[in-house]
């Protein structure tokens, strides 16, 4: 299916302006996408993947998923744990799936949940997948909505202002991190995946659905309440920093 049939014009003028505004893909690249298993992350795959058939350069795709050892005792039996439903989902489009297993970390650590640790060590092991499969991108499936909680988490929690950047350039330019889906919204991530009936794979972590992401995301949803153009706003605000008037 390509991008024009499941995407408006709007969307998809939205999603290629932000991905040539940032260099995000480039002829000859190797991108490594992270699939988790959200509908972001399925997402993101396809829109690579259909980006192909209409792009004026070639890159090659090698998704990913970071298999987190996290069990339902009743699936056990037909063999639909995760892993497998999102390989499924992904043979689809052509796209087959690389699964890894995570190394080992543990729930908590002096008192403290370790989610923030969690995610550490699996974007080590993906920036090790990179290195080990010849990649110089690594693409991930942030929206618009992930990018103003995390602004919101880095200034509550971590004391700073600070985001994810739709590219991010590391290890002396050796490798990229690149969001494609920067410039759209959650919703607007959710009717994709509704048009191509992408279903997303249940987060079965016990710690999942409260965690301060999840508390931030309640927050800022209620601050939306207030007007139609606060999140329009903030997001605009995050590139519109006036150092001069900063501390």
């Amino acid at each position: 299916m390509r991008a024009g049939v499941i995407v408006s014009k709007q969307v998809n003028r939205r999603i290629g302006q932000v991905m040539a505004d940032y260099s995000m893909l480039s002829h000859g690249d190797k991108v490594l996408v992270a699939v988790s298993g959200g509908v972001d992350s399925l997402v993101l795959a396809w829109l690579l993947h259909s980006w192909l058939q209409k792009a004026p350069i070639s890159y090659s795709l090698r998704c990913v998923h970071i298999d987190m050892g996290f069990r339902e005792t009743e699936r056990d039996a037909d063999g639909g744990q995760p892993p497998d439903i999102i390989a499924t989902q992904l043979s689809r489009f052509g796209l087959s799936l690389v699964v890894e297993k995570a190394m080992d970390v543990p729930l908590e650590r002096d008192g403290e949940r370790s989610c923030f640790l969690c995610a550490r060590q699996r974007r080590r092991q993906l920036f090790d997948l990179a290195q080990k499969y010849g990649c110089n991108k690594l693409a991930f499936g942030h929206h618009k909505d992930d990018l103003i909680e995390t602004f919101f988490l880095n200034m509550l929690y971590g004391g700073n202002l600070s985001t994810m950047m739709p590219r991010q350039d590391l290890f002396a330019g050796n490798l990229a991190l690149i969001r494609p889906l920067a410039a759209l919204e959650k919703e607007e991530v959710e009717g994709i995946a509704s048009a191509l009936h992408l279903a997303p794979v249940e987060n079965l972590c016990p710690l999942a659905g409260d965690t301060r992401r999840d508390q931030v995301r309640k927050m800022v949803q209620s601050l939306y309440g207030y007007d139609v153009g606060i999140k329009a706003s903030i997001f605009a605000a995050m590139k519109n920093v006036r150092e001069g008037y900063m501390l």
